[in-house]
């Protein structure tokens, strides 16, 4: 599997250290003795910086854009960015594009600020985005009009599946323009359901911050005869952060993911089984993620965001309603705490760890923009940061298997079972 280039990289980098353009790693490791690997198997390029060049430094404009929901790690990100593209390899500016895609469009977009060692001093202190964000697609066209215009040869993309996307139509459009336009993206989700990206920036504080409500959850239902808390937290198709928090916390004592349906009804449903946990312990702590649960409730007809994504249908409510009712029918009282700390998780300042990720995640994008690679972003398989092409990225999803290590230690940690049939 080859990375796109913009042509021959022919400076020499100002670095020290620099990695073999030539060295891949496997997408899996394990092998069976005497069964030869798939035909298939995917060798990811080695990020890193590289020997030489394809981009003059000082004749180089660097742009950056954040996209979709917040993040944790959104502005350790852009730091990280502009330190290693001003510090180390002395490009002559780098702009940051305000509010989304739609900063690109010069029509929609407010005019981009210019980063400076003073502007992002303090930053990866704050959670959210100092260039603000925006959901929607790109207008390729207007877009490479704007970089081109403003002399942009390198444009970093941090986002989600559908900022990525938008990257790879910027590099098509910028590539069937002849403009020199290196677009490296940076994956982005709270989810951590990036294929071969081992963890997404973000996740750890998420999982930290999630713990915190669990624990306050806990104690909640504890302070109350069968008191019973709803928490609902991130996880559209998968229940990496539900799944997480529930093993990190050890509060939580019914764990519902996307990847693994259930039924509320009937003796071996959910609502039984919460039953008697509550005459049991008297009380109980339900972590649902958000895409848990989509087949029960009401279909209609199906809404989509501005990025594109599919509206879920609300879990926790639904849940939360139908857990009291079912309580009040059996003759069984109970006190019902639901929370919802979505916008409270994602809104927080990176934890040391994440700042971390953050920080190579940042640097490998700017090795590989510099040496002119494009269409791709940089993902990271068996603790090794790799290029990625962007394409790539829609053959294969990223979920909890239910037969899997994720899921059996929520089992485990929790003691429900393994299906609610």
């Amino acid at each position: 599997m080859q990375v796109a280039t913009l042509g021959e990289a022919r400076l020499p980098t100002p670095l020290s250290r620099t990695v073999n353009d030539q060295v891949r790693i496997p997408a899996h490791l394990a092998r069976i003795p005497g069964v030869p690997p798939p035909k298939e198997e995917l060798w990811f390029e080695i990020a890193g910086p590289r020997a030489r060049l394809f981009f003059d430094p000082a004749q180089t404009r660097a742009g950056i854009v954040t996209c979709g929901g917040l993040c944790p790690g959104l502005n350790n990100v852009i730091r990280s960015l502009f330190l290693e593209l001003h510090h180390i390899y002395g490009v002559k500016e780098v702009l940051g594009f305000r509010y989304g895609y739609r900063g690109l469009d010069p029509i929609h977009g407010a005019e981009p600020v210019r980063l400076t060692p003073e502007f992002v001093e303090d930053i990866h202190k704050e959670g959210g985005t100092v260039l603000g964000t925006s959901r929607g697609p790109v207008d390729g066209a207007a877009a490479v009009d704007n970089l081109i215009r403003r002399g942009v040869n390198l444009l970093f993309t941090i986002g989600g599946d559908g900022t990525q996307r938008g990257a790879q139509k910027l590099d098509q459009e910028a590539r069937r323009r002849g403009h020199a336009l290196s677009v490296v993206g940076i994956p982005k989700t709270i989810d951590n359901d990036v294929a071969f990206v081992s963890r997404t920036f973000g996740f750890q504080t998420a999982v930290e911050e999630a713990c915190k409500v669990i624990d306050s959850a806990h104690t909640e239902v504890h302070s109350v005869q069968n008191g019973i808390a709803v928490v609902k937290l991130m996880g559209r198709q998968a229940g990496f952060l539900a799944a997480g928090a529930t093993v990190a916390s050890q509060d939580a004592n019914f764990t519902l993911i996307p990847e693994v349906p259930f039924r509320l009804e009937g003796e071996r449903g959910f609502l039984a089984a919460l039953k008697k946990r509550v005459l049991a312990r008297a009380h109980a702590v339900i972590v649902v993620a958000e895409g848990a649960g989509q087949d029960l409730m009401p279909t209609g007809g199906e809404e989509r965001d501005a990025s594109g994504n599919v509206r879920l249908k609300d879990i926790g409510p639904f849940l939360r309603d139908h857990i009291e009712s079912y309580f009040k029918a059996e003759g069984v009282p109970m006190v019902m705490r639901y929370l919802d700390p979505s916008y409270l998780i994602r809104g927080r300042p990176a934890d040391a760890e994440d700042s971390m990720l953050c920080d190579l995640l940042a640097r490998n994008a700017a090795h590989a923009a510099m040496a002119g690679k494009t269409g791709l972003v940089i993902g990271s398989v068996h603790d090794v940061f790799v290029h990625v092409p962007i394409e790539i990225l829609a053959r294969e999803v990223k979920r909890i298997d239910p037969d899997g290590p994720w899921w059996h230690a929520v089992l485990a940690s929790t003691g429900q079972p393994d299906r609610f049939a």
